[in-house]
């Protein structure tokens, strides 16, 4: 079977620019036409050079001067009037395409699985939508009308070299020639294999400099720099060493190529020394080689233009691998006959999951459930499988063995909406928008009342946050408006769950981040939002999990204990491990050994 041709970097981005597209074709014919305006006024420049030598030295006899040098402006504004416009067509055409693309990953991206981001890197994705789709921008608006320009310039300035004198014309050849060979040494599959290399390099330290930043507090405290943080430092180096490498892999090229292109004049000199030998130099000579002299610094722009046209374009070629290498990421299957469960029985059965086709199993043949109304707690060491159980059941990815049904129906064959609605999470770091508290509340309920957000804010422990906050629910969160704590923003994040009044909820560690008295208050906030739901736990605090009607103890991806707390200790298992050192942690005092 014949394999499919890959499409061109411009035939996909013409594919987003909708009913733009002719104002990038529109631009490029016009930046075509400044190709060969723009040598205009060199030729009538040639002409006032001609008679000014003819005449000499009766220059009063100079009779055309005047109109050859208003012809030389008026080519010229010409030039800078339809450049100009190619610009405004390019431009209008490049932010729509865009626009379009980051449109485009952004609404994939919100199709894709929740843990998504966490498997590539939060600063590799901010990276692609952001510069990725910004690179296509310059392309388009900047690069793709000079990439015109510099092509047809070159042809135009070839016929002109030979259209006065050919010897000269092939004396500006020669350095043309030589530094092509010099700039083709540079390019090539390597170079587009530097390419590739130099945006890894960039977007490996993106992701370390976004872990750096979360870590700083911790860096701060403990009196640490960059050097404590190895990965972000060793990315810092990865990416300091590759530009040493590849500068000085190119160096040799690139000193030749400069100096070369910028050699057309030492060419002419030699020229017009050998054909004046023994002899004073003709009018013709003379007209010609001042004529050239004037117009081979067109020669050296153009060419750097063509070798950072092929830079442009390799960059190009990445920025679109990098975007297609998320929009390539098929999002979770919708089921095409939807199912609706019947009730908020939870079951979980041989499941088993691995973040990457190499990796081990996340949660390997587990098995769980929960009926309805049932408080079910998961524990276990960190790195068990309980929050991966968790996102199992809320369909932030899918089992790629066994299955995980609520009410009876595969959680694959249950709507998008239907499961939102169907399960409330409550994370361990809540996340809360940076708008106001009444907006953070309505992404539960979108239409919801002022007093149905009363309501759960009550219900949520939260009277006396909303009481000493300036705008009420009303104000702003985040830096532009007032800072909460981390109990008090988990006790929003429930506020949010309980006026969702989702029949299953899933609280992830969500006493993490209170103080006691904040954790006294979440607790009671706990009561009221687990009311007539099933409930899924999990806890490293196992003191939160003693009345749950059932605990599964989780280790390596696998059950290995299921009981009530009694039970469990009573066994002398790893749950009664587990709560020994956790009675130990919660009676140390400072001062006393361990």
């Amino acid at each position: 079977m014949k394999e499919q041709k890959k499409p061109s970097a411009f035939s996909v981005l013409m594919g987003y620019a909708g009913g733009h597209k002719a104002l990038t074709y529109l631009s490029l014919l016009l930046s075509a036409a400044c190709g060969v305006l723009a040598l205009m006024p060199f030729v009538y420049l040639w002409r006032i050079i001609r008679e000014v030598i003819e005449v000499a030295p009766d220059f009063s006899a100079a009779t055309n001067i005047t109109h050859n040098g208003w012809m030389a402006v008026i080519f010229s504004l010409i030039n800078m009037l339809v450049y100009f416009g190619a610009l405004m067509c390019s431009h209008v055409s490049a932010f729509r395409v865009a626009g379009n693309m980051k449109k485009d990953l952004l609404h994939h991206i919100a199709k894709l699985p929740i843990g998504f981001a966490d498997e590539m890197g939060s600063g590799k994705v901010r990276r692609i939508v952001t510069e990725a789709t910004s690179s296509t921008e310059t392309l388009l608006a900047h690069n793709l009308p000079d990439m015109a320009q510099a092509i047809v310039t070159p042809l135009a300035m070839v016929v002109m070299l030979f259209l006065y004198d050919w010897r000269f014309g092939l004396a500006c050849l020669v350095p043309i020639i030589i530094a092509f060979c010099m700039m083709f040494q540079m390019a090539g599959p390597a170079m587009a294999e530097d390419m590739r290399q130099y945006q890894n390099a960039l977007e490996n330290m993106s992701n370390e400099a976004v872990e750096y930043v979360r870590g700083i507090p911790v860096v701060k405290t403990f009196g640490q720099t960059v050097f404590s943080f190895h990965r972000f430092k060793k990315s810092i180096d990865d990416y300091g060493n590759f530009c040493l490498q590849y500068t000085f892999r190119c160096r040799k090229s690139m000193i030749l190529f400069t100096m070369f292109i910028n050699s057309a004049f030492a060419f002419l000199i030699g020229l017009t020394l050998f054909l004046t030998r023994g002899g004073a130099a003709t009018t013709d000579i003379l007209v010609n080689f001042l004529f050239y002299v004037i117009f081979t610094p067109i020669i050296t722009t153009t060419m750097m233009r063509v070798m950072f046209m092929s830079e442009n374009s390799m960059k190009i070629d990445d920025a679109i691998a990098r975007v297609n290498s998320i929009l390539d990421i098929r999002p979770l299957q919708e089921a095409k006959e939807k199912k609706a469960p019947s009730g908020a029985y939870v079951e979980i059965k041989d499941a088993t999951y691995r973040y990457s086709e190499d990796a081990n199993p996340a949660v390997k043949n587990l098995s769980l459930s929960a009926d309805k109304d049932q408080i079910v707690a998961l524990v276990g060491p960190s790195g068990s499988g309980k929050t991966t159980a968790a996102g199992l059941i809320s369909r932030f990815f899918d089992a790629q063995e066994g299955s995980v049904s609520i009410g009876g129906v595969d959680v694959r064959d249950i709507g998008k909406d239907e499961l939102m609605n169907m399960v409330s999470y409550v994370f361990q770091d809540s996340r809360l928008l940076k708008r106001s508290i009444a907006d953070n509340l309505r992404i539960a309920k979108p239409n919801a009342t002022d007093a149905e957000l009363a309501e759960a804010l009550h219900a949520a422990q939260c009277d006396d946050i909303i009481q000493r906050l300036p705008q009420g629910i009303d104000t702003v969160l985040g830096s532009e408006g007032t800072y909460l704590s981390g109990g008090e923003q988990q006790r929003i994040a429930i506020a949010r769950a309980i006026l969702k009044k989702a029949p299953v909820v899933i609280l992830d560690e969500a006493t993490a981040f209170a103080d006691p008295e904040n954790e006294v208050l979440v607790q009671k906030a706990f009561t009221e939002l687990t009311k007539h739901s099933t409930v899924i736990m999990i806890a490293h605090r196992l003191s939160t999990i003693r009345g749950a009607d059932k605990i599964y103890v989780l280790d390596h991806g696998e059950v290995v204990e299921t009981g009530k707390h009694d039970e469990l200790v009573e066994k002398g298992g790893l749950y009664s491990t587990m709560w020994k050192e956790y009675q130990s942690a919660i009676s140390w005092k400072v001062g006393e050994a361990v």
